[in-house]
């Protein structure tokens, strides 16, 4: 083979050379093809010069020469690279686009730049969908209450400042505190799913007619605040609420049942009632509280007398705070008398507070406060303590055989880690068979736990059950049969002038005799007359009662302990004409209530 000339080599280096950058050439053209990122480049018309799969595939294109890409967002994207390409300028952009897994988001980074004298602009798009459904999701899990799909707390808070911060003085808006009447007998009763659809339901129905420039906000539990902005005029807040509350109290038909639900409203305004979101919502709050005190399910507006009750009851709670702290609370004892034979069967506890002048309080404006600031347990605790620090008095005033009966609140009957710890602190004790607790009914017919975990570990202690005020709450014979229970306490109020009232004879015949039946003594409460025990002795098979004819409640180290304990004449001693005990304690026989 002979040699190449010199221009036929130059020819064949040209030709390896072109080849090579056709090679090279091709090679871009499939990794470009082939990138996962989205790759497009445009001209100063916004014309698509190049456009890689990824990106076609985003912008729902054909591959293909440029004039036969056909896409909804062709123009959009033509439109913007134009601009873009005048301004000269850089620019990172969201794009939603519709894709074949539905919505879609692209992130989108344009550069202008410069090539072979054109101007051109070089795009590049990720799908970032999986990352915004993150971000979306986490956004709403902060801001917004999963069950309802309200705005929660923060959000209305930065409304109702962003609002105080731009305002004028004429500037007014409303701010409503609303919470749901009784709702955890709802959730005790009916089940948490259907507590749950009630909030959702009540929700809507208070979002009914607001308007784009009002809010409602959940802000924890069966609460709820509301923002009206603007507002003319109370009276057209008045009128608001009116009809919001008439339409809550509508029946509510959720799994089958139809439920009741009110809902008390307070309302403060902008800028009478405060100047700052903290002071707007503690006023309504105030407001709210009042409409509770007073019956609930009303709407009540703020005004300066409800501040001053509030200060006042701050001041109850501090000194209650104190007297658990201090341990200032003492125990009076209230017989449970035979009313055959006069003897003690047992003796209550009630629990009583000493102020910090000395003077005794009737659990009447304790006890219930207790239970709101979460002292109740604390309160038990310490009256139990005080029984086994009297007990030698109660063994020698009411006798050694004598049940000690001390009142649980439901609430505490519904916490099993509560009551563990109370039945531990019963077996401390050393005579825990010496005790009966005391719950009212609806801790049985609505609080499943007190029935079926609570109960036997009393039951294997040997400690008594009984059901205090039974007929005015959830009673109902055929619930009563379900229960676990040794003593019916039967309230006074179907005792009371028993001898005149037909109906509640009948009444009282019935539980007596379904009680009988299942093996649980009556102790009849509130007996007060000789007429009321009379019927009772001669007309019914009660063995048991107690009230203000037999002893009132006494402090023991009040009495003179030389008469035998369970003698009639003790009891006697103990007994005081009721107008007497009335005067004493200021108020109807101590009951410690729930």
């Amino acid at each position: 083979m002979q040699n190449a000339s010199p221009l036929q080599a130059s020819a064949i280096s040209a030709d390896s050379t072109e080849f090579a950058a056709e090679h090279d050439l091709g090679l871009l053209r499939d990794i470009l093809r082939l990138l996962p990122t989205g790759v497009t480049v445009q001209d100063e018309e916004g014309r698509f010069l190049l456009i890689n799969d990824a990106a076609a595939s985003q912008l729902g294109m054909a591959a293909g020469p440029a004039g036969q890409f056909v896409s909804k967002y062709l123009d959009e994207r033509q439109k913007h690279g134009r601009e873009l390409l005048r301004a000269g300028r850089a620019a990172v952009v969201e794009m939603p686009v519709a894709g074949n897994g539905g919505e879609q988001v692209l992130l989108a980074a344009h550069r202008p730049v410069d090539i072979a004298g054109r101007k051109l602009l070089l795009s590049s798009s990720t799908d970032i969908s999986e990352q915004k459904a993150v971000e979306d999701h986490l956004f709403r899990s902060a801001y917004f209450d999963e069950l309802t799909g309200l705005p929660m707390r923060r959000v209305i808070e930065h409304r109702v400042q962003t609002l105080i911060q731009r305002s004028e003085q004429r500037d007014a808006f409303a701010v409503a505190f609303l919470d749901v009447d009784n709702f955890k007998h709802i959730n005790d009763y009916y089940g948490h799913s259907v507590g749950d659809a009630l909030l959702v339901e009540v929700a809507k129905r208070i979002s009914l007619h607001l308007r784009e420039t009002d809010m409602l906000s959940r802000i924890s539990g069966d609460e709820f605040l509301l923002l009206l902005n603007p507002i003319e005029s109370e009276m057209d807040v008045a009128d608001y609420f009116e009809a919001t509350l008439q339409r809550l109290k509508a029946p509510f038909f959720i799994d089958g049942s139809e439920i009741f639900a009110s809902t008390s409203i307070g309302v403060s305004l902008f800028p009478d009632h405060g100047r700052s979101y903290d002071a707007l919502l503690q006023n309504a709050d105030i407001a709210m509280y009042r409409v509770k005190n007073d019956g609930k399910g009303a709407a009540a507006l703020f005004d300066a007398g409800m501040e001053r009750e509030a200060l006042a009851r701050m001041k109850v709670e501090q000194s209650l705070r104190h007297a658990i702290l201090e341990k200032r609370f003492c125990c009076a004892f209230q017989a449970k008398v035979d009313i055959r034979t006069k003897e003690v069967k047992g003796v209550e506890a009630l629990v009583r507070l000493r102020d910090e002048e000395g003077i005794i309080q009737a659990p009447g404006t304790f006890v219930e406060l207790a239970a709101e600031l979460g002292l109740i347990d604390d309160l038990t605790h310490l009256v139990l303590a005080e029984i086994v620090r009297s007990i030698d008095l109660i063994n020698e005033t009411f006798g050694s055989t004598a049940t000690i009966s001390i009142n649980v609140a439901a609430r505490q009957a519904d916490n099993p880690e509560f009551m563990r710890s109370f039945a531990d602190a019963l077996e401390a004790t050393g005579f825990p068979r010496r005790f009966m607790i005391e719950v009212t009914e609806d801790a049985f017919v609505t609080k499943r736990r007190f029935q079926e975990v609570v109960v036997p570990i009393f039951r294997n202690m040997g400690v008594g059950i009984s059901i205090d005020d039974f007929g005015i709450g959830y009673s109902s014979l055929s619930a009563l049969a379900d229960i676990t229970a040794d003593e019916i306490k039967i309230d006074r109020s179907f005792i009371t002038d028993i001898h005149l009232r037909p109906r509640s004879q009948g009444i009282l015949r019935a539980i007596e005799s379904l009680a009988e039946a299942l093996g649980m003594s009556v102790i009849a409460e509130g007996v007060e007359s000789f007429e009321e025990l009379a019927y009772l002795q001669a007309a019914t098979r009660i063995r048991y009662a107690q009230g203000f004819y037999f002893a009132r409640p006494v402090f023991l180290e009040e009495l003179n302990l030389v008469v035998p304990a369970a003698s009639e004449s003790r009891v006697s001693e103990m007994s005081r004409p009721a107008q007497q005990s009335r005067n004493a304690y200021s108020s109807r026989p101590g009951r410690y209530r729930r």
